[in-house]
């Protein structure tokens, strides 16, 4: 028997019926807003696994899974006019019943593989829930594979959206398979690699100008043409992370080889920042920077954006940036009225934002991106918001907003100046959300991607 998950009234907070939102003195961990069915709206999200696999130079994936799995990596390949890099092998259930999916898995790679113009150095091959669901013998499906392609790297990578929530998740798997491969080559204690980021580390970040500074060089996943300049960053005496996915493979990588791997979170706030320049700084062996000219720059910038905004309401999604929460505090530290933060989980990073929003701004709005009811709620009352993000563009309804992810790739103090510099664009510059919003891949070189 059906029976109705949402009320048909408007949602409020506090109310006796379960709403999208919660106030920020309200909020629980690590999930704001319960979880119930969920909502998927037609919003570019972040990098999925196609997106991130294709980073790595030469490469070939392969997908065994059914065909209704397969569309959405599918398309992705598609778009980003990378179908020559891609392949799949599709279970039907009249594998299952007349064979082992070890035999189907081996049996089908084995033919993309040789069937290919040219032999790849490197497969990525991700397997998926229905590996998990009969007890595939994973080892051995690998061992064999590798038997007969000795000179062939397989990546074991999954696409099992039944674990994204739950231990390990996929992300994570594929970028430390990503680095797996590295092994510890002579050291040059003066390189330093940028690893299992989705987007580039920006010259003018925070970040690469304490290297250069340091006369340290800077070798980057995005700089690597080829699969042997990629095993060539296992000569670097440090490798860095922006990416909460890739800390722990790159990690256990750092260690198996016997170097340093350090986790720089693109933070928000200055006093993280200066923690994590500090950190780095340490790992380097010099003395911490001087941001006392930065945190200035960065509160000139601000107060005027806030002045230009004159008290417009301000939203923040997590698309946009990978601390919103973080976002929202130095913003309202600075005048801005945020009145949204679209979020679905809070991790350890954003706890302590989280308690100052409770104790500073309690009837800040934490909205989910995935509640049942968003799909029923009106999105044209967003004509003077100002929204930092896709998502919040869609849901509000405003064309003033700002379209990028994962903080566009920046960090530190040069993030919030990037960030100061986009809002005031979009808020001067209304564009189509309709038209922008639903394209995915924003960052990569896709086919559906246009320029704003």
């Amino acid at each position: 028997m059906l029976s109705r998950v949402s009320p048909r009234r408007a949602p409020q907070a506090g109310g006796g019926a379960p709403a999208p939102f919660v106030l920020a003195r309200d909020a629980d961990l690590p999930r704001p807003v319960a979880n119930v069915l969920e909502f998927n709206a037609p919003v570019h999200g972040n990098w999925n696994i196609v997106h991130t696999g294709m980073l790595v130079p030469e490469a070939h994936q392969i997908y065994v899974c059914a065909d209704n799995c397969l569309r959405g990596v599918v398309l992705t390949a598609a778009e980003m006019g990378a179908s020559g890099r891609f392949s799949s092998v599709v279970i039907e259930e009249g594998d299952l019943l007349a064979d082992n999916l070890e035999s189907v898995t081996i049996e089908g790679v084995s033919d993309v593989i040789r069937r290919l113009p040219r032999r790849p150095p490197v497969v990525m091959v991700f397997l998926v829930c229905l590996h998990h669901f009969v007890g595939t013998d994973v080892a051995y499906v690998y061992d064999e594979l590798e038997r007969r392609f000795p000179d062939v790297t397989f990546m074991r990578c999954w696409m099992d959206p039944v674990m994204q929530k739950t231990g390990i998740t996929p992300e994570q798997r594929e970028r430390k398979a990503m680095v797996d491969p590295i092994q510890a080559l002579p050291e040059d204690p003066r390189l330093v690699s940028v690893l299992s980021d989705d987007l580039r580390l920006p010259e003018d970040s925070d970040v690469f100008r304490l290297l250069a500074g340091a006369g340290f060089e800077v070798h980057q996943l995005h700089d690597c043409a080829t699969w042997e300049e990629y095993l060539g960053l296992g000569a670097s005496t440090l490798f860095l992370t922006r990416s909460y996915f890739g800390a722990w493979g790159l990690a256990k990588m750092a260690a198996r080889i016997g170097r340093r791997a350090l986790y720089l979170p693109p933070s928000l706030g200055y006093d993280a920042i200066d923690a994590e320049l500090a950190e780095l700084a340490g790992a380097l062996g010099i003395g911490a920077p001087d941001t006392a000219p930065l945190r200035a720059e960065a509160d000139a910038a601000l107060d005027a954006l806030a002045s230009r905004l004159a008290g417009a309401p301000v939203a923040i999604d997590y698309l946009a940036v990978n601390h919103p929460l973080e976002l929202a505090r130095t913003l309202l530290e600075h005048g801005f009225d945020v009145r949204r933060v679209y979020v679905d989980a809070v991790g350890a990073e954003e706890r302590a934002s989280l308690g100052w929003l409770a104790a500073h701004a309690p009837e800040l709005e934490l909205w989910s991106t995935i509640h049942p009811m968003l799909r029923q709620l009106p999105r044209d009352g967003g004509d003077r918001w100002l929204a930092v993000g896709p998502k919040a563009a869609w849901f509000l309804g405003t064309d003033r907003f700002v379209n990028a992810i994962e903080t566009d790739g920046q960090w530190g103090y040069a993030a919030i100046l990037h960030l100061a510099d986009l809002m005031r664009d979009a808020w001067e510059r209304p564009k189509d959300p309709r038209g922008l919003v639903p394209r995915k891949g924003l960052g990569t070189p896709c086919a559906c991607q246009l320029p704003l």
